[in-house]
């Protein structure tokens, strides 16, 4: 097993930079997970844990050793790609086994670690078939244990369920983490799906344009949410911001206001700190989610229980929310102090 530490990481492409001084320490069979948006540098921070790609300035330390120049096959780490990049000639045993036959371990513990990790992973009865002869999902499986057979210090996951259908993400997700506790191996995952994040991750890191905006536990960074672009990302559906004059009682500190869907009701219109029109209901079954438009032309976002009343399309109606939960940012994004 092993901690990862990085140092005040940086990464440029030329003139570009793209990595701001990220400072991560995972401890010792933790699993956290990056997430953010397309282009925020989540890939190319576990690239370079990989040894995919070089570091710029800082250092990145497995077991507080620095290996900013070591190959990735001396990094001790197994990697499980989106695209799964199973061999098509090969038989799922083949597959597996491959990177020991590399590393010229022997064959009978070969077929041991082989067995142990297709028992773990329910292929018992795929060993012998080609990748082109399985499932979206077994074939994560396949590269999944491919990783496990190696015995690895460090697993490094690059988005692994973007390929899967929403039922076997959920299933898949669920997989993972049971692996992960069962193993202990130290887990660093990338995705840009918030929900995995939360689901999945001991502590998160939340990446915008290269900063660690926020790391914290799945429900520490929900609830305490420190810039409005983690309050914005984290939570489904996203945060609702008003400018500080649409709402009462603002602070003198702050021009954005943030509230959440759960922690608002609508209301008649006289009864509301702000009012708009009702414009869709999507009844989703356990939940509702109501879209008002309001008359500054902002979209509001209310969920509710899908047993309670909708109101009808178009009606004027007003919005209320808990004050204790409202969240206040400044100019610059930042969090106001409480």
């Amino acid at each position: 097993m092993a901690a990862i530490t990085l140092d005040s990481v940086h990464k440029s492409f030329g003139r570009t930079e793209v990595i701001h001084g990220v400072s991560i320490d995972i401890q010792d069979g933790e699993f956290i997970v990056i997430v953010g948006p397309s282009g925020c540098g989540k890939s190319t921070l576990l690239r370079m844990v990989a040894g995919l790609e070089t570091v710029t300035r800082g250092e990145v330390r497995i077991d507080g050793v620095c290996v900013n120049d070591e190959e990735p096959m001396d990094r001790d780490i197994a990697m499980v790609f989106q695209n799964y990049a199973l061999y098509p000639h090969m038989s799922v045993f083949d597959n597996m086994a491959y990177g020991l036959k590399i590393a010229r371990v022997p064959k009978s513990e070969i077929q041991r670690r082989v067995n142990v990790a297709a028992e773990m992973l329910q292929l018992e009865a795929l060993l012998e078939r080609r990748p082109r002869e399985l499932s979206g999902g077994q074939r994560q499986r396949v590269a999944m244990g491919r990783a496990i057979v190696r015995k690895p210090k460090v697993f490094l996951f690059d988005e692994p369920l973007s390929n899967l259908d929403a039922k076997l993400r959920v299933q898949m997700r669920l997989e993972i983490r049971d692996l992960q506790k069962e193993l202990g191996v130290t887990s660093l995952y990338v995705t840009h799906d918030q929900v995995e994040a939360m689901t999945l991750a001991d502590r998160m890191v939340v990446m915008n344009k290269g900063i660690a905006d926020q790391k914290g536990a799945p429900l520490e960074v929900y609830s305490d949410p420190r810039t409005a672009f983690v309050a914005g990302f984290i939570g489904s559906p996203a945060t609702n911001f008003l400018p500080v004059e649409a709402a009462t009682n603002p602070r003198h500190d702050a021009s954005l206001l943030g509230v959440r869907p759960e922690h608002a009701i609508t209301c008649t219109p006289s009864e509301g700190r702000i009012q708009g029109r009702l414009i869709y209901a999507e009844a989703l079954g356990a939940e509702t989610l109501l879209h008002v438009k309001l008359a500054d032309g902002i979209l509001f976002t209310v969920r509710q229980a899908g047993t309670d009343p909708i109101p009808s399309e178009g009606a004027e109606c007003g919005i209320i929310w808990d004050q204790r939960h409202q969240l206040m940012f400044r100019a610059d994004g930042i969090r106001c102090e409480e």
